[in-house]
């Protein structure tokens, strides 16, 4: 009786391990394919598009300061 149950239980951890591992490989494929990575690129740019009017109309001054002076390098006193 006892290996009849240890045999199914270890059929059934055989069956699922296997089907575990399976499905992580055509989950990583499917991750990695072009089709999958434009789906997702449309996906965020179209996220972006809709929040980027906004967020120039906003952020962006109409006038800016004069620029900023740039440090020149010390020269040396020679004697």
């Amino acid at each position: 009786m006892f290996q009849k149950i240890s045999n199914i239980l270890s059929i059934a951890s055989f069956l699922l391990i296997t089907s575990t591992l399976g499905a992580s490989y055509f989950g990583y494929k499917y991750v990695q394919s072009p089709q999958f990575q434009k789906k997702i690129m449309d996906k965020v740019l179209g996220e972006v598009k809709g929040l980027l009017p906004n967020v120039l109309d906003k952020g962006l001054p109409d006038m800016t300061g004069p620029s900023m002076p740039i440090p020149l390098p010390k020269q040396e006193l020679k004697f």
